[in-house]
């Protein structure tokens, strides 16, 4: 049986991505390149690996299997690689780290910037999911970071408290939203109360907007997206502008208000309160770089990410 760490690295992104497109893609090999390697390894291995169909791949049970083997064989190839840094200077160190919309957009550029540039070596491979999927693929070793909501169950995953904000509604100081008689009244209101609006959000495929998308279509009223942008700054500039109402943390809304004419509306839902989590498998089979990162995830500040309320 021979393979290489490429071929394991190649299968591991397929079978994450659910594609040989996107894990091509994300192996930086041409499409030709990476679907030799595939059969190769089928015919080397003695069986299938994948189903294929129009829609994607689906890892047989024997992929399943070698899928295990590849991520412990590549965690300990990355454990090698940086201890054996520690003596080859210029070596860069990894780490996997999967974030969902609120903890990418709002918190982590800040304390990330700040990481990487006390670790020049180093690099931090950065994925949005939802919440629920981060603690599915930390379990299974996919990563070895995750941030996710609190709301969701972690299982038996390590969790540490990394930050704590809102989601709010933000419209236009025109809109018509305002002359409601429950937002009139001051108090928080029921997100299914904006969906007889059109919204401006963030691009349909992130992952804050399938979480909304799924909340709505539990009320039973789809959302109306009229635009979609790709940060949350962008949606505040064209609620200000009239164009829909947006649901944005509430540290970018009260950023926002102070330079835009927006106004901040508080939700009522109970999923509107976000807690969010760092969570790993184990903090002590951590790589060494690995536990550095959550070390500094959980000290960085945030103090200066709160605007104080005009």
């Amino acid at each position: 049986m021979r393979f290489d760490l490429t071929d394991l690295i190649l299968f591991r992104n397929i079978a994450e991505a659910g594609s040989i497109t996107h894990g091509a893609e994300r192996t930086h090999l041409a499409l030709a390149a990476a679907s030799t390697r595939m059969r190769n390894l089928e015919e080397a291995i003695g069986t299938k690996l994948f189903v294929r169909s129009r829609q994607g791949v689906r890892l047989t049970q024997a992929g399943l299997t070698l899928l295990q083997h590849a991520r412990t064989l590549l965690e300990q190839t990355e454990r090698l690689r940086e201890d054996m840094g520690r003596y080859a200077e210029g070596l860069a160190g990894h780490v996997r780290l999967l974030s969902n919309t609120n903890a990418l957009t709002e918190f982590l550029p800040e304390a990330l910037s700040s990481f990487l540039a006390r670790n020049p070596h180093v690099s931090v491979d950065l994925e949005e999911r939802l919440s629920g999927e981060i603690v599915g693929l930390i379990a299974e070793g996919a990563a070895e970071i995750g941030i996710v909501a609190g709301t969701v169950d972690s299982g038996e995953l390590e969790t540490f408290p990394f930050r704590r904000d809102r989601f709010v509604l933000v419209a236009g100081r025109n809109h018509p939203l305002l002359a409601e008689a429950a937002v009139r009244a001051g108090g928080p209101v029921p997100f299914s109360s904006a969906l007889g609006h059109e919204f401006v959000g963030l691009d349909r495929n992130s992952a804050l907007q399938r979480f909304l998308a799924g909340k709505a279509a539990r009320a039973g009223r789809p959302i109306r997206l009229r635009v979609q942008l790709r940060s949350f700054d962008g949606v505040c500039r064209l609620v200000e502008c009239g164009v829909g109402v947006g649901v944005v943390p509430e540290t970018t809304a009260l950023r926002s208000r102070q330079v835009m004419a927006i106004e901040v509306i508080q939700l009522s839902d109970a999923w509107a309160e976000r807690e969010l989590h760092l969570c790993v498998r184990s903090y002590d089979r951590l790589t060494p770089l690995a536990r550095q990162l959550v070390d500094h995830l959980r000290a960085a500040p945030d103090s200066q990410h709160r605007p104080a309320a005009p």
